[in-house]
Order: C-alpha cells, then sequence, then structure tokens
C-alpha cells in the first residue's frame, strides 16, 4: 500500500512540475492589417491577413477575421432597440441618457453587479454570434466610457464588466482584444491581445507594448503618427493607416 501511495504522489508531483502546453499567440505573426469598420473591402493585399470588421458583417474568407462590438456604449442606430428593450440598462443622469458626444452614443450602466450581468447576457450573445459566423477574435470598444460619464461611472466598474465580457468571448471560443484605456493592463482581467487607433498621436505605443508586447493591432489616421508608430514598433506589429470614417476605397497603407 505504501508502494502504491508513493507511486501515485510521485505522479502526482511529476504532473505539477512539469510545464503546461504553451498558449498560442491569438494575432498571426508577419501579416499586415485592414480596419473595415466603415464598409467591407474584399479587394485588399494578400499580404494582409487580419481584418476587422463590424459584428453586423460577416468575417472575410481566409483571413484572422477580429469582430468589432461596441460593448461599453450603444450603436447610434440601435437606440430604438435600447429604449424599447433595456431602457434600465442605459446610463441617465437627471432622467436624460448620457451620450458620448463625438459619436452620439449612449453609455451603458455599468454600475451594479446586477446591470453587469445583465448586459454581459446581451454582449456575450453578440459574441457567440460572431463565433457562429466564423470569426477568430472580438475586441470590445469605449472600455473607457467611465471618462465620459460625469462622474458616474468608475474605473472598477469597467474593469469589472471587461472581466464578464473576455470570459464571454473565451467561453465562445475567441481571443478578446482590449480597446482604450492605454495605462491599464486588461491582461490581468484575461485580455489576449490590444486594438490600438492613435497611439502614435497620443503617444500610448509603449504603454501597449508593455501589456501586451507583439500582441497589438495599430490603426492610425494621420501620416505623421503614422510615420511614427511605423519607424517606432512597425517592426513589432502590424500598423495601418486608414481615412477616419474607415471607407472602404479609402486610405490604405501599411508599413
Amino acid at each position: 500500500m505504501r508502494i502504491r501511495v508513493a507511486l501515485v504522489v510521485a505522479v502526482l508531483l511529476g504532473a505539477l512540475g512539469s510545464p503546461g502546453p504553451a498558449a498560442a499567440d491569438p494575432l498571426p505573426p508577419d501579416t499586415d492589417l485592414d480596419y473595415q469598420l466603415g464598409g467591407d473591402n474584399d479587394a485588399i493585399p494578400d499580404t494582409v491577413g487580419i481584418v476587422v470588421r463590424d459584428r453586423t458583417s460577416p468575417p472575410m474568407p481566409g483571413r484572422f477575421n477580429v469582430c468589432y462590438v461596441n460593448g461599453f456604449q450603444t450603436q447610434p442606430d440601435e437606440r430604438r432597440f435600447w429604449r424599447r428593450n433595456h431602457w434600465d440598462l442605459v446610463l441617465k443622469q437627471a432622467g436624460r441618457p448620457v451620450v458620448d458626444e463625438v459619436w452620439g452614443e449612449w453609455l451603458l450602466d455599468i454600475r451594479t453587479p446586477d446591470k453587469r450581468r445583465a448586459l454581459a447576457r446581451i454582449v456575450g450573445g453578440w459574441t457567440e454570434g460572431c463565433a457562429s459566423d466564423g470569426y477568430d477574435a472580438v475586441e470590445y470598444d469605449n472600455l473607457d466610457s467611465f471618462t465620459r460619464s460625469h462622474r458616474l461611472l468608475t474605473r472598477r466598474n469597467a474593469i469589472a464588466f471587461a472581466r464578464l465580457l473576455v470570459d464571454r468571448a473565451h467561453d465562445a471560443g475567441l481571443t478578446a482584444g482590449q480597446k482604450n484605456l492605454a495605462d491599464w493592463d486588461g491582461t490581468a482581467v484575461g485580455f489576449d491581445f490590444a486594438v490600438s487607433e492613435e497611439c502614435g498621436r497620443w503617444r500610448e505605443c509603449r504603454l501597449y507594448e508593455q501589456s501586451y508586447g507583439d500582441q497589438v493591432l495599430a490603426i492610425e489616421y494621420r501620416r505623421s503618427d503614422f510615420d511614427r508608430t511605423c519607424a517606432s514598433h512597425g517592426d513589432l506589429w502590424p500598423v495601418v493607416l486608414r481615412d477616419l470614417d474607415l471607407t472602404p476605397r479609402g486610405v490604405h497603407e501599411w508599413c
């Protein structure tokens, strides 16, 4: 009996001491990126292996596809959906929705655990739709919505909700991308990569590198910023120069 127990213990210790399988990098290496939120475009070079599209669009065959989901705010054309079905989940001040004035989007109310769970079911459903459509990954936009909330939301609220969304992505078999809030390391809640808009302009590229290494997708909208990001990180990340409206036939340049 002692010999049998000793053998079992030895096997368990050996298993604990053996390294597990290495996690695969979520982003394919040595390829370029296209950011297609303003409309789909299949006429892109073969060197572009990563494509980001809105969740309402189909993924592009033969590429690594990232599904865009507005996780922390509403889409401007979906106000009727939120007003009719989930009005209690829209953040309000004095009875009126709190608005991201730049994009005309309502902020979601992520202040309480119950509301975060309810919203995670909605956004998680969209995430599962991305997986069913054949996407490989998802990016959740507007993690920094609390900075536009008139102090109604907090960073802690945002991080707690982000954790729920990452779990939903992983449960759906997708890798999850952090969007915004460059000074926070989203790997703490399981984010696998980052999507950076204008890190060259806002001098945030090194912050994303510190958190994610080479697992970053970079989009710039001004040539001077594009040149800067290419010079500093073009050997590490895919970097694309796009027009601000992300039109299908608009500006497309790569490092």
